[in-house]
């Protein structure tokens, strides 16, 4: 069961590229919708990150760990090592779970 599933989203995900290749010239864009498909992947993107960030099993993932992402945003947002980001943004969501903080 596990191999057919595999299988079938093998199967659907290089029909869906190739759809994209094969309907490219057959499908013309208006101008609007080429300007705004950059900034659409950018809003799915911010989407998954704020999801992963606040939820855990469909429910809230409590305080300590959207503390740390705040940290480690801020952190990149003032162009810190990409090592220091990650190691505050655990740091800091670990000692908030180790002091009680949900």
């Amino acid at each position: 069961m596990l191999i057919a599933v595999i299988l079938a989203l093998a199967v659907g995900t290089y029909a869906f590229r190739l759809s994209g290749v094969v309907l490219r010239d057959r499908l013309a864009l208006p101008d609007d919708v080429h300007r705004l498909l950059p900034m659409a992947a950018a809003a799915l993107l911010a989407a998954l990150a704020v999801t992963a960030a606040l939820t855990e099993a469909g429910a809230f993932a409590g305080f300590a760990r959207p503390a740390g992402v705040l940290v480690g945003a801020v952190l990149a947002w003032r162009r810190a090592p990409f090592v220091a980001v990650v190691v505050a943004a655990a740091g800091t969501a670990a000692l908030l779970r180790l002091l009680g903080v949900p």
